[in-house]
């Protein structure tokens, strides 16, 4: 599969013989390559020294189409002050052409904003390759802190979501108590108004038997009365014949 366009300058693409496609197979491919150790007596880089830097801050890339195995390696063309000038112009527009948001997280510009820093990396190596190496230190540094702040956002984002299905559930069992409660709440309702009821029944019934018991006491009282009054009566009708 052709790989698409990038910010960065490669040369032609070159077919790649069934020999050296064998040999390519031969190889590690989980071992990385080693950057190729760099000068630092003043003397003059060789072109080849620096192509092998680039390949190994770049690695070339490679796809088969129609069964052919090509290979397309970095650019060692030095570039210009146009160069630079058109490269920003590229970012920009395909900046605007993928749509990349201007704020915020957004994969599409950070990877383009990737393609043009590497775009600068070959540059700078090429002019100078120990100002290369440094960049490509900071280029990894910054790679590894954005996995990291990624790595953290998306466990930030997993303990979120965690956290919301638990309130949620907590949501759920609160309503579903609630209801409970209220159930229980009406019951409890119900039995009040019931046992008011039977209060109200038992102290109308009382009343009523003290009213009936005090309206008998009254009439033994009345009839003792009268009684007393018939004998007082009688006695007295007794004994007055007798004082005579």
């Amino acid at each position: 599969m052709t790989p698409g366009h990038s910010l960065v300058r490669y040369d032609n693409p070159v077919l790649v013989s069934k020999t050296d496609v064998g040999q390519k197979k031969a190889q590690d491919p989980k071992k990385p390559k080693k950057l190729p150790p760099v000068d630092d007596k003043g003397r003059g880089k060789t072109p080849t020294q620096t192509e092998d830097i680039l390949n190994s801050i770049l690695p070339p890339r490679e796809w088969e189409e129609s069964g052919q195995l090509w290979v397309q390696k970095v650019s060692s063309t030095p570039a210009t002050r146009l160069d630079v000038i058109n490269l920003q112009e590229q970012l920009d527009h395909a900046l605007q052409k993928r749509q990349a948001r201007e704020t915020g997280i957004d994969p599409v510009r950070r990877e383009l904003y990737g393609q043009a820093f590497d775009e600068l990396i070959r540059q700078v190596t090429i002019s100078c390759q120990e100002r290369g190496l440094l960049l490509l230190r900071i280029r990894d540094e910054i790679r590894m802190s954005i996995a990291a702040y990624q790595t953290l956002y998306e466990s930030s984002v997993a303990f979120g979501m965690r956290k919301a299905l638990q309130a949620e559930q907590g949501k759920a069992d609160t309503e579903n108590k609630i209801k409970e409660l209220e159930e229980e709440k009406r019951q409890l309702e119900q039995s009040v108004l019931e046992l008011k009821a039977k209060c109200e029944a038992i102290e109308k019934r009382e009343g009523e038997r003290r009213a009936m018991e005090e309206r008998k006491h009254a009439e033994e009282v009345a009839f003792l009365k009268k009684t007393n009054v018939q004998l007082k009566t009688q006695l007295e009708g007794i004994l007055s014949p007798q004082k005579k």
